[in-house]
């Protein structure tokens, strides 16, 4: 599988706590933070619940 680049451009503020502990596993902390991680099934179920607060591009 390919890799993929999040970058996260929404505020986690006013969000569930369970899209803000996601946010923290993909190891998003802060707006315009950016991390590079591996396409695998867990993290793209991931990406899927807050891809409304990401970008997603491929890497």
């Amino acid at each position: 599988m390919g890799k993929l680049k999040l970058t996260q451009v929404k505020s986690v503020i006013d969000r569930s706590r369970k899209q803000k502990d996601t946010m923290i596993a993909l190891g998003l902390r802060r707006m315009n933070h950016t991390v590079v991680k591996e396409a695998s099934p867990q993290v793209l179920g991931m990406v899927e619940k807050v891809k409304h607060l990401l970008i997603v591009e491929q890497a």
